[in-house]
């Protein structure tokens, strides 16, 4: 599928609407658009496009697309994908072996098609006429494109079908911005009412497929298991099947190094797990186990990178807050560069670890649980006899109050010995981490138990405000750490550590002032949870 390269995509954002349009329809004036001066640069190409997917569509299916383009001026490989906010994120390589998908592309749906092999699902021509749209200062803002497709299917019983259609590109320098809004809404109607519509296929490659995706298999996950509506074992599913797709989401952003993505993928990583831990019984088997084992090694590799971004963070703010003017420059040097070169080689793990077979093969692991999912069942009579009267309310609340239940048990445990100063800091601190894990997993159960029509929401709230407390206290604690090893490192360098000293005793502080609102948030779960339970 692609020889490994260390190279980076060129990648572009696209912005741009599709509009149909009959053979006979003339061209408009397009300087008639507001902010539009001159049409320059008209120019005839002729493109040749093939697309790859597997033969299950998944990357169609996630609205992404593949293609390898000959002729006009963006010729090579590209890979468009989903974006926040408007248009897509367009990713090119250059042409260099027509054979070969290049890695820098392959990387980025990795997670999606795993080790299935991409092949020719279309071929799309198209005589295109182009024109640059030109502001009053001569500065191209988009671009005009008059196209003549004809494409074929090339999946079991595909056509060849041709059309015409209108489509406008906003430049790089406008798309995403208030003025590109604008120039699209205004584009859109001026097209419409010089004769274009609206297009009923999204984009070249779905009118290219047609009815032709109906003999394409389903990929496991959109497979629909045979689960009774409402049922606990569907909840459950939808809620793991959720996670699944933030997992996949957040794979290329954490390659792509993007902001709070690491995290964001650890902690939909940890919720499945979560998930799969608590609602034990509702679903059983050897593979929930070894699923839950690859999803803990999985989230460690990430925790590492975590933890050393979480505690960069709070070494720049320590820096950029410190008002005791004591601390020196060799100090500063070392806050402010060992965590981002802790940060770099746990990423490049990641990196590696997300290319491996091992996290390929646990992605697929939870495809096939969702596929067929491993629902416990017992004997009728034993069923009649021991649940007689039993609601699939009622069996999740169980597995809500056994996750509630645990957290009660742990904060005892706090209220005990947190304040014992005959027991190591560690050690009290330990039981505070050990509720913040409990809370995680109430919180993750309470989305199913919602997918079940189970009103958890102010549940949810609760355990959300209590986890934020418990991890601003662990992110102090993390950090104090991590001073300590700093200053062992210091001190081996026969540096002054003084300032470390400083630096640990201001984030106990600050893990002392995160932990002041445990009380209160401990007593609204509290209360939260006895109101559903009723």
């Amino acid at each position: 599928m692609g020889e490994k390269k260390n190279k980076q995509a060129e990648r572009h954002l696209e912005v741009e609407i599709k509009l149909a349009v009959d053979d006979s329809t003339a061209v408009p004036d397009l300087t008639q658009l507001p902010g539009v001066s001159a049409m320059k640069d008209t120019t005839e190409h002729n493109l040749s496009a093939v697309y790859y997917d597997t033969p299950d569509l998944r990357l169609t299916r996630q609205k992404v697309t593949l293609r390898r383009r000959k002729g006009g001026a963006d010729d090579g490989w590209h890979l468009k994908l989903p974006a926040d906010g408007d248009g897509r994120q367009e990713l090119r390589a250059p042409l260099d072996d027509p054979a070969t998908i290049p890695s820098e592309l392959l990387d980025q749906v990795r997670a999606i098609v795993r080790n299935v092999p991409l092949e020719p699902v279309a071929q799309v021509d198209n005589r295109r006429v182009e024109s640059k749209l030109a502001n009053e200062e001569d500065q191209v803002i988009a671009e005009f494109c008059d196209d003549h497709v004809t494409a074929w299917s090339l999946l079991p019983g595909g056509e060849r079908t041709s059309w015409r259609e209108w489509e406008l590109e906003l430049a790089e320098s406008i798309a995403g911005t208030e003025e590109g809004h604008a120039m699209i809404r205004q584009a859109t109607s001026f097209l419409i009412n010089s004769g274009a519509r609206k297009s009923s296929s999204p984009s070249k490659l779905a009118t290219a497929l047609g009815e032709s995706v109906r003999a394409a298999p389903l990929p496991p996950h959109l497979q629909e298991p045979e689960l009774e509506e409402g049922s606990p074992a569907a909840a459950v599913i939808a809620a793991v099947r959720a996670q699944r797709d933030e997992i996949v989401a957040w794979d290329p952003k954490v390659r792509a190094d993007e902001f709070d993505s690491v995290h964001q993928l650890r902690v939909a990583t940890r919720e499945m797990r979560s998930l799969l831990e608590t609602f034990e019984g509702i679903l059983e088997g050897e593979q929930l186990a070894d699923l839950e084992a690859e999803l803990k090694e999985t989230a460690a590799v990430l925790g590492v990178a975590r933890d050393a971004e979480v505690v960069e963070e709070r070494f720049i703010e320590l820096l950029e807050t410190d008002e005791s003017g004591m601390i020196d420059e060799a100090t500063r040097s070392h806050i402010a560069g060992d965590m981002r070169a802790d940060y770099t080689a746990a990423h490049a793990e990641i990196v590696a670890m997300l290319d491996g077979e091992r996290f390929l093969n646990m992605l697929d692991a939870i495809d096939e649980l969702l596929a067929a999912p491993p629902v416990h069942t017992r004997a009728e009579e034993e069923d009649e006899e021991a649940n007689e009267g039993e609601t699939d309310t009622k069996i999740l609340m169980e597995h809500l109050e056994k996750a509630f239940k645990k957290v009660h048990k742990r904060d005892a445990k706090v209220a005990e010995h947190y304040h014992d100063t005959d027991l190591p800091l560690h050690k009290r601190e330990d039981y505070v981490h050990d509720v913040r894990k409990a809370v995680k997993k109430l919180r993750y159960a309470t989305a199913a138990a919602e997918a079940a029509g189970i009103k958890t929401g102010r549940l949810a709230k609760a355990a959300k405000a209590l986890q934020t407390v418990l991890g601003d206290f662990q992110d102090a604690v993390t950090s104090r750490d991590r001073i300590l090893r700093l200053a062992d490192e210091a001190r081996e360098r026969d540096e002054d550590t003084f300032a470390y000293g400083l630096l640990y005793q201001r984030e106990l502080m600050l893990g002392d002032a995160a932990l002041s609102s445990y009380d209160a948030s401990i007593r609204e779960l509290k209360k939260a949870f006895k109101k559903i339970s009723k």
